[in-house]
């Protein structure tokens, strides 16, 4: 019998969980799950929970129920160390950590044949002094708790500015000069612009759009060029003129360096220092690996031979090219293998890029100011998927197993990203872009191909809310689950 252990059950950890189960029905095989959260969690509509849109227990569902039913065996804990040689008389094992009502921090550990690293990141908002709702003086959507905490500050300050009026300021963005998703942030302002016009209040808000972006629509993937209605454009201008549109004033170039009540304190690519008063803030933080040590059967340290400086794990990736000149797509993983045990994997979030995609800046006092590259969403999905299919095979026809590849570089990706709600009134940005890690030497003119797209409208809600409705039904195994893609 094999025993394929998953950390983590986010969609990256949750799609292989589902898909390798699938593969293995019916043997005497068995995939364990270890996650420290006993919900599941659709991110991209926390957007609409953050502004009091859907309610918050619209976005998530227990596991335990769906892994019985799957017969996935799921332990509610976070794994804190992984022992790739066992201890000399045992098999590779993680340790983990009990986080389950009435059990916290119990030990536990199970071994495995085969193990995947989806971890997702650690919400680094201590990167930045007095970020975060936990703590700080600013608010958060990358957690269901979060998005409900940021929507009743929303609501208050919509009651507020009906019933006494005057003005306020409303900052969303980035937290840190190194975070990644802009696109939610991105989401995010646009449905704050709605729900304040659909309050009758917006020409009382200054809303201001505050991003580690050199250039609005980089999103971390070094912006796009798409065909719009017959028309080449970039995604510079599309979103420029988006903001235009709707009198969102940008910040780009912006590396906050704390946040203090009140107010937001951050530097320019120059290297001046900017303050920013605010009564309502939403600044996303920066990501880390979460935090998990190796060790080998003689007890010696292998945490750094198993995970990069920022705790996300070494996969097949070409590492250390700083110079973006001799950035090649080729640099990007293609199995998600960790170099030095071939037992293990790391997909998602969890996975240690070689480098960014968008060309990283420094400014004159030494702080970083770029995105780093998204790896969320259906790329991470489709990580899943491959993965789980190479760990099947070998389970199941170890004689004529081939390894699954999913790169970046030759992967697609759509975003939907909404920008009001309403089935009459609604619209969303829908976005396309293949591959993600742009391939100049393929594509020599825009480092993608023609299939990379960009328009707005109601159509893109509609596709929005199907996408909410379809994929929680695919999280849930319900009846054709596996038909629907990643």
């Amino acid at each position: 019998m094999a025993r394929t252990v998953i950390l983590g059950a986010g969609v990256s950890g949750h799609t292989a969980a589902q898909r390798l189960s699938r593969a293995l029905k019916g043997t005497p095989h068995e995939v364990v799950v270890i996650s420290p959260n006993k919900q599941w969690n659709w991110i991209p509509s926390n957007i609409w929970v953050g502004t009091g849109a859907m309610p918050g227990e619209k976005v998530v569902f227990d596991l335990a129920p769906i892994y019985e039913k799957m017969g996935v065996t799921f332990h509610q804990a976070k794994a804190t160390e992984i022992h790739p040689e066992g201890d000399g008389s045992s098999q590779p094992f993680v340790v983990y950590e009990r986080t389950d009502a009435g059990h916290e921090g119990e030990v536990g550990k199970v071994e495995y044949d085969y193990l995947i690293n989806a971890t997702g990141p650690k919400l680094a908002f201590e990167k930045t002094p007095g970020l975060g709702p936990d703590g700080g003086h600013s608010l958060s959507v990358c957690t269901k708790d979060h998005a409900v905490q940021a929507a009743a500050a929303f609501t208050d300050l919509i009651a507020k500015l009906r019933h006494e009026g005057g003005r306020a300021t409303m900052v969303v963005g980035m937290g840190n000069g190194t975070c990644t998703c802009e696109g939610a942030a991105f989401e995010y302002v646009y449905n704050v612009d709605h729900e304040l016009r659909r309050a009758g209040v917006r020409s009382q808000v200054d809303l201001v759009y505050l991003t580690n972006e050199k250039e609005l629509g980089d999103f971390g993937v070094a912006g796009m060029r798409f065909t719009e209605n017959g028309f080449v454009t970039d995604s510079r201008l599309w979103t420029e003129s988006l903001f235009r549109e709707r009198d969102v004033r940008a910040i780009v170039g912006a590396g906050v360096t704390r946040v203090e009540p009140g107010k937001v304190i951050y530097e320019s690519l120059d290297g001046s220092e900017h303050e920013l008063e605010f009564d309502f803030a939403m600044l996303l933080p920066p990501f880390t690996g979460q935090p998990l040590s190796a060790y080998g059967a003689d007890g010696r340290d292998l945490t750094d031979e198993l995970f990069a400086p920022n705790g996300m794990m070494k996969v097949d990736a070409r590492y250390g090219v700083s110079d973006p000149e001799a950035w090649r797509a080729s640099d990007w993983p293609e199995t998600y293998r960790n170099p030095s045990f071939h037992n293990i994997w790391a997909i998602g979030i969890a996975f240690a890029p070689p480098h960014p995609i968008s060309r990283p800046y420094t400014n004159p006092n030494g702080t970083a100011i770029a995105p780093a590259p998204p790896r969320t969403g259906m790329p991470s999905g489709v990580m899943g998927r491959e993965v789980a299919k190479t760990i099947a095979e070998r389970i199941l026809h170890p004689e004529k197993a081939v390894t699954h590849k999913a790169s970046m570089a030759r992967m697609g990706a759509a975003c939907v990203a909404s920008t009001g709600r309403g089935l009459k009134g609604g619209s969303a940005a829908a976005m396309v872009m293949h591959p993600v890690v742009p391939d100049f030497e393929k594509y020599p003119e825009t480092g993608r191909s023609k299939f990379t797209t960009g328009e707005i409208g109601l159509s893109g809600h509609w596709m929005k809310l199907l996408l909410h409705h379809m994929f929680i039904w695919k999280a849930k195994s319900k009846p054709m689950w596996f038909v629907i893609p990643e």
